[in-house]
């Protein structure tokens, strides 16, 4: 596995939040290199003044009480206060499905607010649309139309794939239901060399009547029929999903959170006709938390959104260090990219030569150079 956290902790730049925070960006690796170096000098003698600063406060604290105090640093590390559980209460921002538009700016969906919003090639942050009955997952399709998964607010529509004319505006509605039955929560989606769209559906905590009752994998032809390709119990909850650029491999990401259920990524064997056979276990992340959604690039290496950096109240551990888990097509880790920010939910290719992956965690959308051309999946 390729081990390069310094220069992966520094490209990895925070380009946008939710709050409008800007954070500075690195370029170059001997820059980096030179800029992390003073940091270090100046630390090192930042600590030393910091502990000559409480021993000089111990001391007076000694004196004015009339008795000896020993210097803070004498004191015993076993006499030190008992560290403290800092608790995640709420959130004003949960960023996903992040997508590429063909002027280079950015599609992302923000859950928390109901909201699709785009990020520009010139930095400014705009919301694309509001309410965006609870978008989630997005991608371009050839014709640079947004395509957006759907989980329906109550309000807007019902839950549901569609397909957006950026120059008109039009909104059009792909698939909502299957067999006269509704769909749950779409999830994620991607695309094939044929124009077909899969997406991932997932139902919530309180499924009615009318609507499907299960766990699926969609695929929608461009005549606009749909079908289910996998269902349970072949699948248990189904996330993230992307197909290799040579449209012979589908992957699919199962996120059970629950204690012993599956989180791992699935591979299937595509067949022209847009059908999957041939199932096997390509990464397994328990007792982590699994992946969410992830992208591939141009020689067929996974980029997936997985773990956490602190605990949520799930059976999920912190195995799975949080950040972008780079996979060859054997399912070799070939890198590992942190991100410090939980949670982290997806990631895309962008920027003129698709070298750019931008990923969303927690209110923030991350950028990172990579070395392998990407592709729009």
């Amino acid at each position: 596995m390729k081990r390069s956290a310094i220069a992966a902790i520094a490209v990895l730049t925070p380009v946008l939040s939710a709050c409008g925070g800007s954070e500075p960006q690195f370029v170059g690796t001997a820059h980096v290199l030179r800029v992390l170096e003073s940091l270090e000098t100046q630390q090192a003698a930042t600590a030393e003044s910091i502990a000559d600063l409480q021993d000089s406060v111990a001391g007076l604290e000694g004196a004015l009480s009339g008795g000896a105090a020993p210097a803070a640093s004498e004191v015993a590390a076993g006499d030190a206060a008992p560290a403290r559980e800092l608790m995640v209460e709420t959130t004003v921002a949960f960023t996903e499905g992040p997508t590429a538009a063909e002027d280079g700016s950015v599609y992302f969906t923000d859950l928390g607010n109901n909201r699709i919003m785009r990020w520009s090639a010139d930095g400014q942050l705009t919301t694309f649309r509001q309410p965006s009955n609870r978008a989630n997952g997005l991608i371009f399709d050839s014709q640079w139309r947004l395509l957006a998964c759907e989980g329906g607010d109550g309000e807007t529509g019902l839950p549901r794939i569609t397909r957006t004319d950026l120059a008109t505006g039009e909104v059009e509605v792909l698939a909502d239901s299957f067999e006269g039955k509704e769909l749950h929560q779409p999830n994620d989606l991607t695309i094939d060399g044929q124009g077909r769209i899969y997406f991932t559906d997932r139902p919530g905590p309180s499924p009615t009547e009318n609507q499907t009752g299960v766990h699926g994998v969609y695929r929608i032809d461009p005549d606009g029929a749909v079908a289910r390709i996998l269902t349970e119990p072949e699948v248990m909850r189904p996330n993230g999903i992307v197909i290799s650029p040579d449209d012979t491999t589908l992957y699919v990401i199962e996120t059970e959170q629950a204690e012993g259920g599956p989180r791992l990524i699935r591979a299937y064997d595509l067949s022209p006709e847009g059908t999957v056979g041939n199932m096997r276990i390509f990464h397994d992340f328990l007792p982590g938390r699994s992946g969410d959604g992830m992208t591939i690039d141009s020689a067929g290496n996974l980029y997936v959104a997985a773990g956490l950096n602190r605990t949520r109240g799930t059976s999920e551990t912190l195995d799975t260090v949080a950040g972008v888990h780079v996979f060859s097509p054997a399912g070799e880790l070939l890198e590992h990219i942190p991100v410090p920010e939980d949670t982290i939910t997806n990631a895309a290719f962008g920027g003129p030569d698709l070298r750019t992956l931008y990923v969303t965690a927690g209110k923030t959308l991350f950028s990172v150079r990579t070395d392998v051309e990407g592709t729009r999946r």
